[in-house]
């Protein structure tokens, strides 16, 4: 598994691929919360707050991470060479899962330099320091999970096709859907009684629970859960391929 991580991470960090991710996501956040007009202005919010990062971020990454995953597998079988690797004495779940924390790396990379607006926001809240720990530091840690299992769906996709389009595409269906999805289901649903037990089926009821600032875990069995899934799914779509 450490090989592949590797591996992976040295193609992404060798090419033009892990550096566009790195600066889209950048790029895009920074001229809403910096540059644009609007509600996610950071200046122009009337308070010590990052709700606009932690707003942003989840919509960024479901474009983002497809783009970075398609190429996981897709690419592989496209030109036979997974055959080859399954051949290899190292077990399915090991090859998935070192793409998927190689990919959770990357994600963690683009995030990382985004604790300078933390710095900011800091020193410019009055009084200086007045911003929410707890919120802050909780919804890193969903945009974390959130990431993680954007990226376990990208493998699952990227597993099941030779077409790197496909695969963006599958990906980019399965990550609103498990985002926004459910919630929308519970929205119609509403006064039927299941709304709440459906909506808590979709990633933004926990992401936004663990944005709060309280680490349930509940909501952290639920993340782990939905990664083990898509990661187990990818697992037997190579496991099929030998049969």
């Amino acid at each position: 598994m450490i090989s592949i991580l590797k591996k992976e991470l040295n193609s992404f960090l060798g090419s033009l691929i892990g550096y566009m991710v790195v600066v889209v996501f950048l790029l895009l956040n920074g001229l809403f919360l910096w540059i644009f007009p609007g509600s996610f202005n950071l200046l122009d919010a009337g308070y010590a707050g990052l709700d606009g990062l932690f707003f942003l971020a989840p919509w960024v990454f479901l474009f983002l991470i497809p783009a970075l995953t398609m190429r996981f597998f897709a690419d592989e079988i496209k030109t036979g060479t997974i055959e080859l690797i399954l051949t290899k004495p190292i077990s399915e779940l090991s090859l998935v899962l070192g793409k998927f924390f190689a990919g959770l790396t990357l994600c963690i990379i683009a995030l990382s330099p985004t604790l300078i607006y933390v710095v900011s926001i800091y020193f410019l809240g009055q009084p200086q320091g007045n911003l929410d720990w707890g919120a802050t530091i909780g919804s890193y840690i969903g945009l974390v999970f959130l990431s993680g299992i954007y990226v376990s769906i990208g493998v699952f996709a990227s597993s099941l096709t030779e077409n790197q389009i496909v695969s963006f595409i599958l990906a980019l269906f399965f990550c609103f859907f498990c985002f926004s999805g459910f919630e929308q289901i519970a929205t119609l649903l509403s006064h039927t009684g299941l709304e709440l037990s459906i909506d808590k089926l979709g990633i933004s009821y926990h992401y936004n629970a663990i944005s709060r600032g309280v680490i349930d875990t509940r909501d952290v069995l639920y993340f782990i859960s939905v990664m083990s899934l898509f990661i187990y799914g990818s697992k037997l779509s190579l496991q099929s391929r030998k049969w």
